[in-house]
């Protein structure tokens, strides 16, 4: 028994490309599950033994999924914000808002993903800690549960700003357009190593070549071009270094900002 989920960038009107994707990396992998799994939280699918595919971010790989968990690619996708496996977060308000630069952002309501989100919240972080001078800086921080609602919520004034995964902000783009239109990207993040797409720790060494294989198939097969472009995905690369990640926890700390507040 075998599980895989995509779940990262599985916006609802992408959800046929995420799945036309997959049956042409399934058809490459015997014993692949035929469908993705979308009814279980990615938490548990990260650390099930069972995995044989899935995406993940990149703070958990580096924090919680260490040792659990073995990283097979990285996704490359062709958007602003990303270069080879490498991406950034936009940092978008209002596109009425006033603000300049992040220090204009100073007493506002800003919106986060998750805690537990390298593109939302530790690149986030990072960023304020340049400007915060070791104190919080934010008058409140709330949590959406997703990048498409931190947008929506700064879009409709719940929050003033948020951390934007570059991808998600390139697709919502085409799915969420009006929630676009009503936001702007104040500035971008540093770079860090993109969402890896990762298997189980127990997955051996013969089975990890055969998924990068397929990986290496389904980026230059024709009839999945379609789905590739939607996904705004260009291939696959080795795994860089995510050691970059845990680098922007531990220089936010030092700079006296170890909580996005």
């Amino acid at each position: 028994m075998s599980l895989a989920a995509l779940p990262m960038y599985d916006l609802p009107a992408l959800r046929w490309a995420t799945d036309s994707l997959w049956a042409g990396l399934a058809e490459r992998l015997p014993g692949a599950p035929a469908t993705l799994t979308r009814d279980r939280p990615a938490e548990t699918i990260w650390t099930d033994p069972d995995l044989l595919l899935a995406q993940a971010c990149g703070y958990p790989l580096v924090t919680t999924l260490a040792g659990k968990a073995q990283v097979v690619a990285t996704p490359c996708y062709d958007v602003p914000g990303c270069e080879g496996p490498f991406y950034c977060s936009a940092i978008v308000v209002r596109r009425d808002d006033p603000a300049a630069r992040l220090i204009d952002l100073y007493g506002r309501r800003a919106a986060l993903n998750a805690d537990s989100s390298h593109s939302g919240m530790n690149a986030f972080r990072r960023e304020i800690a340049d400007v915060a001078r070791g104190r919080p800086f934010f008058g409140e921080t709330i949590a959406t549960g997703s990048h498409a609602a931190s947008a929506a919520a700064v879009a409709s004034g719940r929050a003033d700003v948020a951390a934007i995964d570059a991808v998600t902000w390139a697709l919502l783009d085409a799915a969420d357009p009006e929630t676009v239109l009503a936001l702007r990207v104040l500035t971008w993040t540093r770079p860090a190593p993109g969402l890896p797409l990762i298997s189980s720790a127990q997955t051996n060494a013969e089975r990890l070549g055969d998924l990068r294989r397929a990986l290496d198939e389904t980026a230059v097969d024709p009839a999945l071009a379609p789905a590739r472009a939607a996904l705004r995905l260009t291939g696959f690369a080795a795994a860089p270094d995510y050691g970059p990640i845990l680098d922007m926890e531990r220089d936010a700390a030092r700079l006296g900002y170890p909580t996005l507040a």
